[in-house]
């Protein structure tokens, strides 16, 4: 067992042992999505009595996953088909498609102006989705790979990762614009981002040389780095127990205790599981999830709780 970690469950998987991608949680109504992208399928956990509630199929090689609550609606990217699939929460029905580039991974909701932001990696653009009509509004151009994409709740604006051009981009989300592009310093190909709003800060996953930076958003620039397994990918905050894990496609996981100010104390690192490379937290329960590709010939959602925390 990886050292900062517990064990709480493992829920067996439906479908083939094949890839995995992101996750998304609605801590609310109990709910846990996971792109099982080899199979084309979302599935669906109650998290409260730990089963697989439903398979959501259909989404062809899907990548990305984004539940929003308040829209009642979940997106997933279906890099298969270019499309962004709209799928209604209370009934797990896909309800919309919307067409969303030529390789549509990650997907970021900006809420004042109800719009989706999906970066397409090898477009080298973000597709910006209504969220009211489902319809494309407009299309960005990076001039480089699109990385993962975040919303920003402190200031209102959409990040991204231009991987090939190692820059952070802002986007204004009102005009369909980039508003300011950030160079990485120690970064190769960042890919994974993820942003600690109350701390001002953003946490970049570079794939090509496997390292985490810490990136001030106050001064816009890259403050701290650590090395973490090879090939960082996914990375998800547990801001009440104040824990951040790093998913690898190697299987290793980072753990890093947050400071107040963002910055980061690694305290475990380790293999967890083969093609662990993508992480989700329950922000009400701490509870930490690992969907394993094969676990004695079988998929699996390995459940762990932060060890040393009340």
């Amino acid at each position: 067992m990886q050292r900062g970690l517990i064990s709480v469950a493992s829920i067996p998987l439906p479908g083939n042992t094949s890839r995995f991608d992101y996750q998304s949680i609605d801590p609310a109504r109990r709910l846990l999505f996971i792109a099982h992208l080899g199979d084309s399928s979302i599935d669906v956990i109650d998290t409260s009595a730990q089963r697989v509630l439903k398979v959501i199929n259909d989404v062809d090689s899907v990548h990305g996953v984004l539940v929003v609550p308040e829209l009642h609606r979940l997106y997933a990217t279906a890099t298969g088909s270019n499309e962004l699939a709209v799928i209604d929460e209370r009934t797990l029905r896909i309800v919309a498609r919307s067409p969303a580039g030529e390789y549509p991974d990650g997907i970021a909701y900006a809420p004042r102006e109800r719009k989706l932001f999906i970066s397409d990696e090898s477009g080298g653009t973000v597709t910006v989705v209504d969220a009211r009509s489902n319809r494309r509004l407009a299309t960005i151009s990076l001039g480089g790979e699109a990385g993962n994409t975040q919303y920003d709740p402190a200031t209102g604006q959409i990040y991204v990762n231009a991987q090939t051009l190692n820059q952070l981009v802002q986007i204004d989300p009102r005009r369909d614009t980039i508003a300011r592009r950030f160079s990485l310093a120690y970064c190769q190909n960042n890919h994974g981002l993820l942003i600690n709003a109350a701390a001002r800060t953003a946490y970049i996953a570079c794939d090509g040389n496997a390292t985490l930076l810490t990136f001030d958003m106050q001064k816009n620039k890259v403050v701290a780095k650590n090395d973490v397994g090879d090939g960082p990918d996914v990375l998800a905050l547990d801001a009440k127990n104040r824990r951040l894990y790093v998913a690898c496609e190697s299987g290793v996981v980072a753990i890093f205790v947050v400071g107040r100010d963002g910055g980061l104390s690694k305290i475990s690192q380790g293999f967890l599981g083969t093609d662990a490379h993508t992480v989700a937290v329950d922000p009400s329960t701490g509870q930490v999830y690992f969907p394993i590709q094969s676990s004695a010939g079988k998929p699996v959602l390995r459940v762990f709780r932060p060890a040393g925390v009340e």
